[in-house]
């Protein structure tokens, strides 16, 4: 097996497994008219406040909700410090007390209500003193930063004076020694929000995946009208001193070229930048793209901007060439459903971790690490963004980029092979050998099918493969549909959603099993790869257990999971599920603000995923929803009537809208027509309820920078999976010959680790009558959601405790 098939440990598997089975305590109606008052009380008598500072990122307005929401449920009094440092210094209004309805319908905006600054004065003493002060008036020791290095540093700072500050403050009767001894110290926790992911220790920051999806949508504008003129277009990203949007952007876009500070380009980088321009001109392609970070340099450390490639391209090629700098539009527009989830996550986790936090405790950063939160030290996280800092001014490239992480790592190495124009490589996994691979897609469309396929294809072709695209899933298999792909054949095939090669939602009878195992043996097909959904998953359990009479199937397979339902054990996020929800997402932002100057109105919004409720409920939680039903959790029509009485209970206490999203199948009879009938039963004329059925939209749509760069590189693991065990299973005669599980797998997100898990180990994980996984990690996130929207419910810490130091296993799904 290759390094990444370790399995998540058994504890975090048991850990998962309790939350998913956890059944919930019943809706308690909401009492009091700000909402304080339905809180567990299990922090009660506790203080904190929330402050955003540094840049701005699209998701910290998500986390502010979460945070405040939290804490208040728990007991806790909350303050919101408007400005940032700025604002600690200032007091008075700069400081207010925070209640449940302060942060309503603010998930969706970009931004951040409280503002943010940078603040020079928070840098001197007599600053922090003031800041002191204002925060002992107000009985706040803890504190939750969200902001990037530099404000985490300043408050560790803050932290490390706070009892010389105190003793300062009292000696010079600032404040008065009982007041002083009710703070003896304060405690930190840190959200790290930064579009530039340029923070160690988390492997994405809030804001990034947001200003990649604002990067992408600008460069797909940008390809129409570059190819419609043939033109080069040069765009700028931010990223002084990180390219990871730059990177990534370069990834989802299938740009031609990327300067990046990590990464920088030689110093005769103008002649190798036009060769390269020239030979894809030469291969018939009409645009040529190339992203710039703004911090990008040459090996000397000189400068490259926009200006500088536009103007080598325009002497040498004589190319039509235009430069688009995008600028702040990067931080603009609302968050991303993954900023969203991310700031809710990240939010909740902050107040369990400062709540638990003693005297001595150290100060920590929430991050993620595959799909899994987790506590960092703060300290060792800036140390290490310094580590890299310095590595690039002493111009050791190579420690800079490893000690970006192998994320990092692993999008680098992705990028320079996809580019490579199928150079021949020392590395060459085939090692002479002429391996005939295909890959087809299998089940309903999603998001991120086009750029597995186009992935696989260029990397077969780069380790010296032939390589087949199956048509129309095994209905084209079993008919002899196969396309011998060249490298052009897939270029652009990224940005687009659907399948090119064409899929259908079938699986391989006994009837076409013969036609089957003929076509792969006429093609010599010696390994395949699925990119589908559950139909894909099926169908691998079902030719790998065919392989003793059928010796066409004795191949190594390989599935992508690739649905928009997310239903498919062995990986707890499928290829096509972000594109989904963010269409979710969007939809649901216009329905709230179709509302807005209205009665009072109840929506019901359903969503599509089968049996699974995965697009119900997380598209809900990053919505702000105040509800979702889903089949997991079955609900009667008490449980419906119930639920009447929280709406008119809302809307007493000035709520003009309630939003309920509805899994398409949650229950046959309780259809999302009979809940409209009960709500405007029950409701007594109170409210009016709407339906919206959103259908097939769910599907469609560009793919996401997450899909894109997810399928990129799931689809480059995989090729180099089966490589491998081609090799391992070739004969004496060249023949391949592989019969054992571990040759037939699936690739999937497991923990904080991508893990190749056979399929036939996946079987007594699946209910094959509901085409669902039996384990669920997102039902853990359902006591989130209910919190959050103000039903009763048992809500804890799901973070793993770690040091910076630790790494998970390649490869990160970011």
């Amino acid at each position: 097996m290759a390094e990444d098939t370790s399995m998540i440990s058994p504890e975090e598997l048991d850990f998962i497994r309790q939350r998913a089975l956890r059944r919930f305590d019943s809706i308690v109606p909401t009492a009091g008219r700000e909402g304080n008052e339905i809180a567990s009380d299990i922090f009660k008598g506790r203080t904190l406040a929330i402050y955003t500072s540094g840049g701005d990122s699209q998701g910290m307005n998500s986390a502010v909700r979460s945070i405040t929401r939290m804490a208040i449920y728990c007991g806790c009094k909350v303050y919101l410090i408007y400005e940032g440092y700025e604002g600690m210094i200032e007091g008075g209004d700069f400081i207010k007390e925070a209640t449940w309805n302060t942060v309503s319908d603010i998930i969706q905006q970009g931004g951040t209500i409280i503002g943010s600054a940078r603040s020079s004065e928070f840098r001197t003493r007599e600053g922090r003193l003031k800041a002191a002060t204002n925060l002992i008036n107000r009985g706040i020791g803890r504190l939750v930063c969200i902001g990037g290095d530099g404000s985490l540093t300043g408050a560790n700072t803050f932290r490390l004076e706070w009892t010389d500050l105190v003793q300062e403050l009292v000696r010079t009767d600032r404040v008065t020694a009982a007041m002083a001894k009710k703070i003896p110290y304060i405690q930190i926790v840190g959200l790290v929000g930064s579009i530039d992911n340029d923070f160690c220790g988390t492997d994405m920051t809030i804001g990034t995946d947001s200003a990649l999806q604002r990067i992408i949508s600008s460069i797909d504008a940008v390809v129409a009208t570059a190819q419609s003129h043939q033109r080069a277009f040069v765009i700028e990203v931010m990223g002084r001193h990180c390219g990871y949007l730059a990177l990534v952007a370069a990834l989802a876009s299938e740009a031609d070229f990327c300067f990046i500070p990590e990464w920088p380009a030689p110093e005769n980088w103008r002649d190798v930048l036009c060769d390269k321009l020239s030979q894809m001109r030469s291969e018939g392609q009409r645009l040529n793209i190339i992203i710039v970070a703004e911090g990008a340099i040459d090996r000397d450390g000189k400068p490259i901007t926009a200006e500088d490639v536009k103007t080598a391209v325009k002497n040498k090629l004589k190319y039509d060439t235009r430069v688009t700098i995008l600028g702040h539009v990067q931080r603009g527009g609302a968050p991303s459903a993954f900023d969203r989830l991310l700031g809710c996550r990240m939010g909740a986790e902050a107040v369990f971790a400062l709540m638990e936090m003693t005297e001595d405790s150290e100060p920590c950063v929430i991050s993620i690490d595959g799909n899994v939160m987790v506590r960092v030290p703060l300290l060792k996280c800036v140390e290490r963004t310094q580590m890299v800092q310095k590595a690039m001014a002493d111009k050791d490239w190579t420690t800079a980029v490893m000690l970006r992480g192998r994320s990092f790592q692993r999008n680098l190495e992705t990028y320079k092979l996809l580019t490579k124009m199928r150079t021949v490589e020392k590395d060459n996994l085939s090692e002479g050998h002429k391996f005939n691979v295909a890959v087809i897609n299998v089940g309903a469309p999603a998001g991120g099918m086009n750029a597995a396929v186009r992935s696989y294809v260029r990397m077969a072709l780069y380790h010296q493969c032939t390589v087949y695209g199956i048509e129309d899933s095994f209905e084209g298999l079993a008919n002899g549909l196969f396309k011998k792909f060249k490298w052009s054949d897939v270029t652009n095939w990224a940005m687009y959603g659907g399948s090119f090669l064409g899929t259908q939602k079938s699986l391989p009878t006994p009837e076409t099993m013969p036609q089957i195992a003929e076509q792969l043996k006429k093609h010599n097909i010696q390994a395949l790869l699925l990119v589908g959904g559950f139909e894909a998953y099926h169908s691998t359990i079902l030719l790998a257990e065919m392989r003793e009479k059928y010796p066409e199937f004795c191949i190594p397979m390989c599935v992508i999971p690739c649905t928009i339902s997310n239903n498919v054990p062995g990986t707890m996020v499928s290829l096509g599920s972000d594109t989904a929800i963010n269409e979710i997402c969007q939809m649901i932002d216009k329905i709230k603000q179709s509302a807005t100057g209205t009665k009072r109105r109840v929506f019901i919004v359903e969503t599509m995923g089968g049996y699974c409720g995965y697009l119900a409920t997380v598209s809900a939680l990053s919505s702000g929803a105040d509800n979702a039903y889903i089949f997991e959790e079955p609900f009667t029509v008490q449980d419906l009537s119930d639920d009447v009485d929280v709406i008119l209970s809302k809307m007493e206490v000035g709520a003009k809208r309630y939003l309920v999203v509805r899994n398409e199948w949650a229950d046959k009879n309780l259809t999302t027509d009979f809940v409209q009938s009960l709500f405007n039963s029950e409701g007594k004329k109170q409210f009016t309820t709407r339906v919206n059925v959103l259908g097939h939209v769910q599907q469609g749509g560009s793919p996401t920078p997450f899909d894109r760069n997810m399928g990129t590189k799931l689809a480059a693991r995989a090729l180099e999976f089966l490589l491998i065990q081609l090799k391992e299973n070739l004969t004496a005669d060249n023949k391949v010959v592989a019969k054992t599980p571990h040759t037939a797998t699936l690739l999937g997100l497991k923990g904080r680790k991508v893990v190749f898990t056979p399929v036939q180990d996946l079987k007594k994980d699946t209910d094959f009558e509901h085409r669902l996984p039996n384990d669920q990690w997102w039902l853990g996130l359902r006591p989130l959601l209910r919190v959050l929207a103000r039903h009763r419910c048992n809500v804890e810490s799901s973070a793993v405790l770690e040091s910076v130091e630790e790494e998970s296993a390649d490869t990160h799904m970011f």
